[in-house]
């Protein structure tokens, strides 16, 4: 999906993960404005991706649990920043906060995301429990 949407990680930080995203036929709607899709992608790569920063990736796995935004301003082209922070660093779930902005750094989009926190399986992947039916 990244690089289908053409998005780039430009900067770790030590709270914050930073990628960009071009506005261009990839990322527009029909009318030729950023698609609201589009952003929510941005803004759960970045979510997703400092979430699994922060954890043992030989022992659990951050995985999306619910993601909101707000879309404030459109846009027809350029690029869009995203910049992820920690709102919450749990043993189980993570929330960050996801804020999208313009060349001069006005705001187009802001996100929540909350992560489920996992352990893995033997194979690296999440483990799954579903409960039993009778």
């Amino acid at each position: 999906m990244l690089s289908h949407l053409g998005i780039e990680l430009t900067e770790l930080g030590g709270d914050y993960l930073v990628g960009t995203m071009p506005v261009d036929e990839r990322t527009s709607q029909p009318a030729g404005l950023l698609h609201g899709g589009a952003s929510v992608v941005l803004a759960e790569s970045l979510g997703s991706i400092a979430a699994n920063l922060c954890i043992d990736p030989t022992s659990r796995v951050a995985v999306g649990q619910e993601i909101s935004a707000s879309h404030l301003r459109p846009l027809r082209r350029g690029t869009v920043t995203g910049v992820a922070r920690p709102v919450h660093l749990g043993r189980n779930s993570q929330v960050w906060e996801i804020r999208i902005t313009d060349h001069r750094q006005r705001l187009v989009c802001i996100s929540r995301l909350t992560v489920a926190v996992v352990a893995t399986g033997h194979g690296g992947g999440a483990q799954i429990v579903t409960p039993d039916h009778d």
